[in-house]
C-alpha cells in the first residue's frame, strides 16, 4: 500500500540520488522492473550492471541515471525502511510508484502535488490517516499541505 506524507519530514531522504549512488546494489539495475523503469523514464537501455545506453549521453554508468529513476529503484529495492522524497520525481514516475506500492508497503514524502492520473488508486495520507482513491480525493487533502 502507498502511504504519502506531505511537507517537511526530517527522517526522509531528501536527496535520494546521492543516497542511491552510495547504496545501490548491482543486481537492482538488471532486475526486470528496473530495466522497464529505466527504459520508460530515462529512455535508456540497461546493457549490464555497470553500463546503460542513453540516447542522449551515450554509454553511462548507473550513477549517471536521472534522479527520478534512481529514486524509483530505491523505492522498489531498498529494504531499510527509508522514506524517500518523491518530489525529485516527475509525474512520469507516478505510475511506477503505484506499481511498486502494489507489491510492498511504501511510504513516500511529497513536497508538491504529484499527478497520479485518471485511474482509481488507493493511498493513505499519513498526515491525516485518510484513504484516498482518486486524484480528486488526493487533491482535496494535498492542497491543505502543499
Amino acid at each position: 500500500m502507498l502511504s504519502i506524507y506531505f511537507g517537511d519530514m526530517p527522517e526522509a531522504i531528501y536527496h535520494p540520488p546521492t543516497y542511491f549512488d552510495n547504496t545501490y546494489e548491482d543486481e537492482w539495475l538488471t532486475n526486470p522492473l528496473s530495466v522497464k523503469m529505466i527504459a520508460d523514464v530515462d529512455k535508456s537501455t540497461v546493457i549490464g550492471t555497470h553500463l546503460i545506453e542513453s540516447p542522449v549521453l551515450g554509454p553511462i554508468s548507473p550513477k549517471e541515471l536521472s534522479g527520478s529513476v534512481k529514486t524509483l529503484i530505491l523505492m522498489a529495492f531498498d529494504e531499510n525502511g527509508r522514506v524517500f522524497n518523491a518530489s525529485v520525481c516527475g509525474d512520469s514516475c507516478s505510475k511506477w510508484i503505484l506499481q511498486i506500492a502494489e507489491n510492498k508497503d511504501l511510504t513516500i514524502n511529497l513536497l508538491h502535488i504529484m499527478d497520479f492520473g485518471r485511474e482509481n488508486f488507493e493511498a493513505k495520507i499519513v498526515n491525516t490517516g485518510q484513504l484516498v482513491h482518486n486524484m480528486q480525493e488526493f487533491l482535496d487533502v494535498a492542497v491543505e499541505y502543499v
